[in-house]
């Protein structure tokens, strides 16, 4: 049976237009942080790298490795945690180039270190680039977090943003930071900017 995320896990990826309290378990991703404005082709390159490698273990069979456990699976989406430098927290306005991003693809349950490196191996050998030395395996637990889709343009977030902030006062939660999480549910490369779908995270506690 495959595994396709929109159906098992609608509760972390398809979440409605309304704040909502959701707690989601560690789990495992491919990773790669930058600064920078993510219009600049450097973001883009960063995400075909990831994409690479997320294909890669995605297609082990085919090339005649089948991994302890594995499962045939549809790809995850592309996340990114986003803050901003010192200069940029500092700013009245947002100066894209001020951002501090990590992007990360989930991996499947079965993916190790070990099928990481095979990954790695892999691409490099397909697609040679001096990023895959950037890649990071990492686990990760979001753990208590706020969440909604935004649909529109990524300018048009604050709109969702304020309306996240009002449901932290009445649910009595704060922000454990000032970073957020956005998964990306429609391919920003090829949606209009209108209609494109984003979940919007934030990392909370009581209190």
């Amino acid at each position: 049976m495959k595994i396709e995320w929109k159906k098992t896990d609608k509760q972390i990826y398809l979440p409605g237009s309304n704040p909502t309290t959701v707690t989601i378990p560690k789990m495992k991703y491919f990773c790669i942080s930058g600064i920078g404005n993510p219009n600049h082709e450097a973001f883009a390159e960063k995400i075909q790298v990831l994409y690479g490698l997320a294909y890669a273990v995605r297609m082990m069979p085919k090339s005649g490795v089948t991994p302890d456990g594995y499962q045939e699976y549809t790809v995850y989406p592309l996340e990114g945690i986003w803050d901003l430098t010192e200069a940029g927290r500092l700013s009245d306005t947002l100066d894209k180039d001020e951002l501090v991003y990590k992007i990360m693809i989930r991996q499947p349950d079965f993916v190790t270190p070990a099928i990481f490196a095979m990954a790695l191996d892999k691409v490099r050998k397909k697609a040679p680039t001096p990023l895959l030395e950037q890649v990071a395996f990492e686990e990760m637990e979001d753990g208590l977090c706020v969440q909604m889709m935004h649909t529109g343009t990524f300018d048009s977030e604050p709109m969702s943003f304020a309306r996240m902030d009002a449901y932290l006062n009445a649910e009595g939660l704060t922000r454990k930071s000032k970073i957020h999480k956005e998964i990306y549910i429609s391919d920003f490369r090829k949606t209009k900017p209108e209609m494109r779908k984003t979940v919007l995270r934030y990392f909370v506690k009581q209190g």
